[in-house]
């Protein structure tokens, strides 16, 4: 490592090009904006290029770098064409986070199995075909970062969320299986596990005054995280701080998980 001026250039990420999926709001957003706010250029991606273009233009607004790639993660020509195409028209992508996600709720003996295999195909497929395919690029360049969403559902569950917690369980052990795999390139593969956030799709259970109460009195800090409470996170796991640091789940999720 090269002589710091100052600390805290350990996490700055100029002139590194970051790629976020499922980031048109919610966590993936507020995530993607904390890479730009640390200077890096970063691609937005979702699947409703109109949703897309909104998050785009409010960043940009915002005075930070930022640009737009629509494509479902879940398909994987779809994957392979567009980090074909965002390396060729924009750059290398040094930073890839792993966002997109789905859920459904329902009992294990009644899920639908149309619904099981899409949260499977978001949720796991996604993120294996968007690592793969920035991931042998990454191996010929010899660094990397790689930035998994998992949850706490990776190591706990609830009822009716069968499939999600499933989905969650494959990528805590999917990052330990990259990070060895890939840590002779210097590729650094480590996952973020958050707790219970306050975002648009969270919104339902914040307004059940039964479940909030019961999340804030599960939570040691006594309240549902914020998204910008991931940023750290996201920014030490995507900078020269993390580079002896691979296969690790940080839970960024106010205590639960310590707590019985």
């Amino acid at each position: 490592m090269t002589a710091l001026k100052r600390y805290d250039d350990l996490f700055r990420l100029d002139g590194k090009i970051a790629l976020v999926t499922g980031s048109s709001q919610g966590l993936g957003l507020a995530i993607a904006e904390g890479l730009a706010r640390a200077g890096a250029a970063v691609v937005l991606n979702g699947r409703r290029p109109q949703k897309l273009e909104s998050a785009r233009q409010t960043l940009r607004r915002k005075r930070l770098d930022v640009r737009a790639s629509a494509f479902d993660v879940s398909n994987e020509a779809e994957v392979v064409e567009a980090i074909e195409r965002i390396e060729r028209d924009i750059g290398p992508i040094g930073i890839l986070v792993n966002n997109a996600g789905a859920t459904f709720r329902a009992p294990a003996e009644s899920f639908p199995t149309e619904r099981w295999r899409e949260v499977m195909a978001t949720n796991l497929d996604g993120v294996f075909f968007v690592s793969r395919a920035v991931g042998a690029r990454m191996i010929q360049r010899k660094r990397g970062k790689i930035i998994n969403i998992a949850s706490l559902l990776s190591e706990a569950a609830r009822p009716t969320i069968c499939a999600y917690a499933a989905s969650k369980g494959a990528i805590r052990m999917l990052t330990r299986a990259l990070a060895v795999e890939w840590a002779k390139y210097n590729i650094q593969v480590n996952a973020i596990g958050p707790g219970y956030f306050e975002t648009e799709l969270n919104r339902p259970l914040m307004d059940d005054e039964k479940f909030d109460a019961w999340v804030r009195s599960r939570t040691p800090a006594g309240r549902w995280g914020k998204p910008a409470d991931l940023v750290g996170a996201a920014v030490f796991f995507a900078s020269r701080a993390s580079d002896f640091v691979t296969g690790q789940i940080l839970y960024v999720d106010g205590g639960w998980l310590s707590s019985l």
